[in-house]
């Protein structure tokens, strides 16, 4: 029976211990897969084995650092790798495709596992039915990056016991799709709208909120609505007032936010690494993701009280405005660009290392979802422009700007695609949406380095996968 290596892992709600107990602990049992799914403790470990895997995030290189919204940042020379994802050379041997890939497919492992063990456990059904049900989405949000970052990828949907299961070839696009909506599907139907306690776990808002998205990407623009309706008929969800307060520390509990990644301060458990990568050197951090001044640019419109729209303000810093802890931003601060992402930071509390930062990943918010709503009704005989301009202005006016006078589905395109750009900007989105949005659109923002072929620019698939995985070489 194979054994389970580090299944029990530093979970989403972790048990502190001191690090000295930590360390003289003895190993008191040999799990196998026969003897450790048999308890409900157990299967709930695993399934948070999976969140965990979570913490790396690097996203941001292809959503941010590949789109016209930011430059590596950091220091001129450093990371390689990461100037070849931005103007589009990378190879197979691009150390940043090789971590991305590698984490996500662990993270499908532990899924994998999850799904396979747990399921014909004698456990609750409520509490197996939903462990099952987050196991499925975990995966599926795998895919979905994977198969818009690299296209053709191998499907694996089994713990990794065998050589077929192990070396399995490239699936279509279409496959992968498929795929990501059964998960999606069968999770919407055992998992709850919300939690009274241990919140952070997956919702079934969050299922249908991504497997909209997924319908977007695919151009379904009835399934998407539809979804998005199931989505809203739960009512747990609303635009917070306030946008800067999205990125505050105990934002992931708002009504606004779907589903964000959270962590814990712990001296063994890490923090969101993204406040140290996005922070300036003065502060102890990278400086990484540095906005361009195309992204400034865009934020032409003002308020009604003429004033600049706030969101701007509240994603970047830049010189001579407000930072934190009462300091003012300069521009020296980012040899790059001289502005740096401001939705990450932790300086707002001192005390405690950046490293330690409880700040979340927000994946997914409402105003993402009234977006896409406004997109599909616009492309879709369903609403048109204006029923689009219904859910495009209750973004805007969060902000405080005009209501949007575009009437015809050429300008209101236009028009979601610069709210897109300016709502959701160094969350990660950007680099997807030029994509799905097609090569006119792409290149007109990515310029000439981009080289498109139809029916998408993807990057290659690590060449590790390609010395391993003996499916791809037959």
């Amino acid at each position: 029976m194979k054994k389970i290596p580090y299944i029990v892992m530093f979970a989403v709600v972790a048990l502190i211990v001191s690090c000295s107990d930590f360390l003289n602990e003895q190993l008191k049992v040999d799990y196998t897969s026969s003897n450790f799914y048999t308890t409900p403790e157990n299967a709930t470990a695993a399934v948070n084995g999976i969140y965990n895997s979570l913490y790396g995030n690097t996203l941001w290189i292809f959503g941010d650092v590949a789109s016209d919204d930011a430059v590596k940042g950091g220091n001129a020379g450093d990371q390689p790798d990461m100037v070849s994802i931005d103007d589009f050379t990378a190879n197979s041997a691009n150390g940043v495709l090789a971590t991305f890939w590698q984490s996500t497919y662990e993270t499908i492992a532990r899924a994998n596992n999850a799904i396979y063990y747990i399921a014909p456990m004698k456990i609750d059904v409520t509490l197996r039915n939903r462990l099952l049900g987050e196991a499925k989405y975990l995966r599926a949000l795998s895919y979905f990056n994977l198969v818009n970052i690299f296209g053709k990828v191998p499907l694996k949907l089994l713990p990794q016991l065998t050589s077929e299961t192990i070396n399995v070839p490239l699936s279509d696009v279409a496959a992968i799709y498929a795929q990501i909506e059964k998960d999606l599907t069968e999770a919407v139907a055992v998992l709850p709208a919300s939690y009274a306690t241990e919140k952070g776990r997956v919702t079934n808002g969050a299922a249908y909120g991504l497997l909209a998205k997924a319908d977007l990407y695919e151009q379904k623009y009835t399934e998407c609505l539809t979804n998005i309706q199931a989505l809203e008929n739960l009512n747990q969800y609303k635009l917070l007032s306030n946008y800067a307060n999205l990125f505050k520390a105990g934002s992931e509990d708002s009504t606004e936010v779907i589903f964000a990644v959270r962590f814990i301060q712990s001296k063994v458990s890490p923090g969101n690494i993204l406040s140290v990568d996005f922070s300036p050197l003065i502060e102890g951090g990278y400086a990484f993701d540095a906005p361009t001044q195309s992204y400034v640019d865009a934020f032409t419109d003002s308020t009604v009280l003429r004033t600049v729209d706030p969101r701007l303000d509240a994603s970047i810093g830049r010189d001579g405005k407000p930072w934190f802890n009462n300091t003012t931003f300069s521009a020296s601060w980012s040899e790059a660009t001289g502005y740096l992402v401001k939705k990450y930071d932790f300086t707002t509390i001192t005390g405690i290392p950046k490293d330690q930062s409880t700040i979340p990943w927000i994946y997914m918010r409402y105003a993402d979802i009234l977006l896409m709503k406004a997109e599909a009704l616009n492309e879709s005989s369903a609403g048109g422009a204006a029923s689009a301009a219904i859910e495009v202005n209750k973004v805007r006016a969060r902000a405080n700007l005009a209501p949007t006078t575009a009437v015809t589905q050429t300008d209101m395109r236009t028009v979601i695609m610069n709210e897109r750009h300016k709502e959701l900007g160094f969350e990660f989105h950007r680099f997807f949406d030029l994509m799905r949005w097609g090569q006119t659109v792409a290149e007109t923002a990515l310029g000439p380095n981009l080289k498109w072929v139809s029916p998408r620019f993807y990057y290659p698939i690590p060449q590790t996968e390609l010395d391993t995985n003996k499916a791809l070489n037959k």
